[in-house]
């Protein structure tokens, strides 16, 4: 190479910094998912929240949370589904009380974040109950020992 090409130059070369996006934004997006799961939210409206590029927010949201911003809702919202379901909510209701399109929408995000469809987790948790012993006050009119 002569001294004259690009890669020899004695210049000093711009070097990339990109400014992480202020965390208040980024905690404002997180917060209004946690309280708006069950609207129809978007990255692209989240994103706009925070006023930064689609393809921004969703590395900000990444970096700083450790996770994509979908992929929260969807565990969210998932989460919401477990405590429905462990009331007795139906499981058809629960799946569009908590955002989903319908039944099979919360099923396939749901085995995929827990590892077992709704109803295994229900039947699961039903199983658990009945087989936990029954905590029965002590009879204190009965001597000890």
């Amino acid at each position: 190479m002569n001294a004259t090409s690009p890669s020899c130059s004695s210049a000093p070369r711009a070097v990339a910094y990109r400014k992480p996006a202020p965390t208040g934004t980024l905690d404002d997006a997180r917060a209004f998912m946690e309280s708006h799961f069950n609207e129809a939210l978007s990255v692209p409206q989240l994103a706009e929240m925070c006023a930064l590029s689609v393809s921004r927010f969703a590395t900000a949201f990444r970096q700083r949370f450790g996770e994509a911003p979908h992929r929260y809702l969807c565990s969210v919202r998932v989460a919401a589904a477990q405590r429905l379901l462990l009331a007795g909510v139906p499981g058809s209701h629960v799946a569009t009380d908590v955002g989903f399109f319908d039944q099979s929408h919360l099923a396939r995000h749901f085995k995929r974040l827990c590892g077992e469809t709704p109803s295994e987790f229900v039947q699961r948790h039903r199983t658990h109950e009945r087989h936990r012993p029954r905590v029965r006050w002590a009879d204190t009119s009965l001597p000890l020992g």
